[in-house]
C-alpha cells in the first residue's frame, strides 16, 4: 500500500503510527474456528485493508484477519513484508460458516473485488506481496477454485489474462493490531487511500455492477 497522492496509504500509515511500526505480527497460524461446523478460507487480493470489508458484511462469515501467508518466514512483520524482505503476499483470513454462506460464494466476493488481471501487482501497489491468490484449505475447496477460475476465464468481458494464482495453504500470520479492521479504525485515511489508489475505478472497469459485491 504505497503513498499516493492525496493521502497516505498503509505505508504511510505506518509513518503516522510509529510507536506501533516495531510490533511483530502474531505468530499464530490458522487459528482454531471458534465452534464446530466453523471453517477457513484465505484469499490475498492486495492491500488487505480493502479485502476486510467485503466479506464482513456476508451473513454466515465469523471473522475476518488481514495478515500474511504464501512465504516461509515465520513470524514477519508488516513491516518485513512491505520492504520485499519476505515471500508472503498481504491476506485475509476468513473463519465463516458453510451452512450459512457457501465457499463460492467467497469465490464470488473475492474475483470481484480484485483486478486478477495483473502479476505481483494490485491497483497503486506494486511487489510480490500484492500478488492475489487463493489459499485452499483442502481438495474440495481447490475444486471449487479451479471451477471458479475456469468460469471467470470462460465469461470474463476484459481482456487480460486471469493471472491470480491457486495455492495450498499454508501458516497464516496475523498482521499487527492497528492493521485489523483499519478501515473502522481510520475511516478517512482509508477512503482516501482507496480512492487515491483507484481500486473502486478499476473494479468497476472490470466488473461493472458486480464490482465489490
Amino acid at each position: 500500500m504505497r503513498l499516493v497522492t492525496i493521502v497516505g496509504s498503509a505505508g504511510f500509515a505506518l509513518a503516522a503510527l510509529v510507536a506501533v511500526r516495531g510490533e511483530r505480527a502474531a505468530a499464530a497460524t490458522s487459528p482454531a474456528p471458534e465452534r464446530p461446523g466453523l471453517t477457513h478460507a484465505t484469499f490475498a487480493g492486495g492491500c488487505f485493508w480493502c479485502m476486510e470489508p467485503p466479506f464482513e458484511k456476508l451473513p454466515g462469515v465469523v471473522s475476518v484477519t488481514s495478515g500474511f501467508t504464501g512465504g516461509p518466514e515465520k513470524n514477519p512483520t508488516y513491516e518485513q513484508v512491505s520492504n520485499h524482505a519476505t515471500g508472503h503476499a498481504e491476506s485475509v483470513e476468513i473463519v465463516f460458516d458453510p451452512k450459512v454462506v457457501s465457499y463460492s460464494r467467497l469465490l464470488e466476493v473475492f474475483w470481484h473485488n480484485v483486478d486478477p488481471t495483473t502479476a505481483d501487482r494490485e491497483f497503486c501497489d506494486s511487489g510480490r506481496q500484492y500478488r492475489t491468490g487463493i489459499f485452499v484449505h483442502d481438495a474440495e475447496q481447490r475444486r471449487l477454485a479451479e471451477e471458479s477460475k475456469r468460469g471467470i476465464e470462460r465469461t470474463k468481458t476484459f481482456s487480460g489474462p486471469v493471472l491470480t494464482t491457486i495455492e495450498n495453504a499454508g501458516p497464516f500470520y496475523a498482521a499487527e493490531d492497528y492493521h485489523q479492521d483499519f478501515y473502522k479504525k481510520s475511516p478517512v485515511r482509508y477512503y482516501s487511500y482507496r480512492a487515491g489508489c483507484g481500486r473502486d475505478r478499476r473494479l468497476k472497469e472490470l466488473w461493472g455492477d458486480q464490482a465489490g459485491h
